[in-house]
């Protein structure tokens, strides 16, 4: 089971594109539920005192989203 941090759509706009750490961004994605959510690593590594709040995310088991050829 993989866990992924809960974004609301307010959490995803502040996020989206912002640096978490010294040369990485966040990459927020949508799972098969639409839910947006990031990464634990992205979690854990941010240390970005603007984005700390990303840490106190609730999180859920990720549910990818299946694209039919």
């Amino acid at each position: 089971m993989t866990l992924v941090g809960l974004l609301t759509i307010d959490q995803y706009n502040q996020i989206v594109g912002q640096i978490f750490d010294e040369d990485s961004y966040f990459n927020p994605i949508q799972d098969a539920d639409d839910n947006w959510v990031i990464s634990i690593e992205e979690i854990e590594f941010c240390t970005v005192e603007e984005f700390q709040w990303v840490k106190q995310l609730p999180l859920i088991e990720y549910k990818p989203k299946v694209t039919e050829i």
